[in-house]
């Protein structure tokens, strides 16, 4: 069946012609349709870090790029997490104070009770887990606004924080402790950063060939093989520059490899699962997904479940980096860093569109402002202010986008 003219044709039905005009062709359909994707962060990231190497050459450095693939891990896993409350079209204020409060449970039970650190650091997440569940079940259940339910999520769960901690306001972690060595750990042998760049290659032609083998299976189309191959080129060459960058310094990082399995898991929930797929179709239409007989509820409350689980997972690793837990773990500015580094990364404010590595882009934009601009011995008070321009960059390109999706009729 052809399209009537002028209407939108389901770009489902279109296949993409072959060779390089076919991708320029699906490209410029997509930009027409609104559907940016990823362009104008990963656009965003190059200028920002031309203008800061530009500035100052160490910011482009091994040892520069190593601490900040570090640095950007505690607020990315949080970030992580605030990725799946947006694609509901909602918000969770609280995902400070819970990484805070799950990085006091861990440091008050480990260090003052001498429990099992492994059993503490599975209370903490627990922790998380348990706030998410709570603001979850008041919102989905009882009715109460995400906005509000979060809101007074985020003073609570600081007081219990405050009341977890005791008199003395601040625990110290030891330096050989699973937290802290989950940030320090650094492999020094070059083999482990290409080796993990040849598995993370391997492992994804693999299951390039698995789909379209599925694909060829089911009668649908399929990527041409020659496709596969230059993706899989490709990747190769961004993981073993990566690799032999930290290779350059001390080695490789284990804190964003974890952070990278994290991403890789998360995709793979939302785009490969029927549960992701349902998390898409709530945050798309509510009313829709009522009636194509999902169960509402259960999605915003497991997925504020996923929110806390993040945010004290983000915990345990702001927690390693500074080796403590204190009164201020979780205050500051990393609600909103968390928040904009989704935002930023491509996820909508309004629901039904995002990826999981939008939190690893949004991480990047923030933490190079922040590195370049600590370089070059700014204030925090521009740094402030550039993040909130970039931010509301960001979120005037997802409202455009949204206005032009509208108007060619994918919304």
């Amino acid at each position: 069946m052809v399209p009537a003219a002028g209407s939108a044709a389901d770009p489902r039905l279109l296949q993409r012609q072959g060779g390089i005009s076919g991708y320029w062709n699906e490209f410029m359909r997509r930009v027409k349709g609104g559907e940016l994707g990823s362009l104008p962060v990963i656009a965003a990231l190059i200028i920002i870090w031309i203008v800061f190497w530009s500035l100052n050459s160490t910011f482009l450095s091994a040892q520069n790029l190593s601490n900040l693939s570090q640095q950007i891990v505690g607020t990315g896993m949080i970030a992580l997490g605030v990725v799946f409350v947006l694609l509901l079209g909602e918000i969770d204020l609280s995902v400070g104070s819970v990484s805070g409060l799950a990085a006091a449970v861990f440091a008050v039970t480990s260090v003052n009770h001498g429990v099992n650190q492994w059993l503490a650091l599975i209370l903490a997440l627990a922790t998380g887990t348990a706030t998410g569940f709570v603001h979850g079940f008041f919102f989905a259940r009882i009715g109460v606004p995400a906005f509000v339910v979060t809101l007074a999520g985020n003073l609570a769960w600081n007081g219990l924080m405050l009341k977890v901690l005791g008199a003395t306001g601040t625990v110290n972690l030891p330096n050989n402790g699973i937290v802290s060595k989950l940030y320090t750990t650094i492999y020094g042998q070059q083999v482990a950063g290409y080796g993990a760049a040849a598995i993370a290659v391997a492992l994804y032609g693999l299951v390039a060939l698995y789909g379209r083998t599925r694909r060829l299976r089911a009668g649908v189309p399929a990527q041409p093989l020659g496709e596969i191959a230059a993706r899989v080129i490709l990747l190769a060459i961004v993981a073993f520059v990566v690799a032999y960058v930290f290779n350059q310094y001390k080695g490789m990082p284990l804190a964003p490899l974890v952070f990278l399995i994290f991403i890789v898991v998360g995709d793979f929930i939302l785009r490969r699962t029927v549960y992701g797929r349902r998390i898409f179709a709530v945050g798309g239409s509510i009313e829709a997904a009522r009636r194509a007989g999902i169960s509402v509820p259960f999605i915003r409350i497991t997925v504020f479940m996923i929110c806390g689980l993040m945010s004290a997972v983000g915990g345990m690793f702001l927690a390693g980096q500074i080796e403590s837990a204190s009164q201020t773990s979780g205050s500051g500015n990393l609600l909103m860093n968390a928040i904009a580094a989704a935002v930023i990364g491509g996820t909508s404010l309004f629901g039904g569109r995002g990826k999981t590595w939008s939190a690893l882009l949004g991480a990047l934009v923030i933490g190079s402002i922040q590195s370049g601009m600590n370089i070059q011995g700014l204030a925090n008070s521009i740094q402030f202010m550039v993040t909130g321009a970039v931010l509301l960059a960001a979120v005037v390109i997802d409202s455009v986008a949204r206005r032009t999706q509208k108007a060619s009729g994918r919304v």
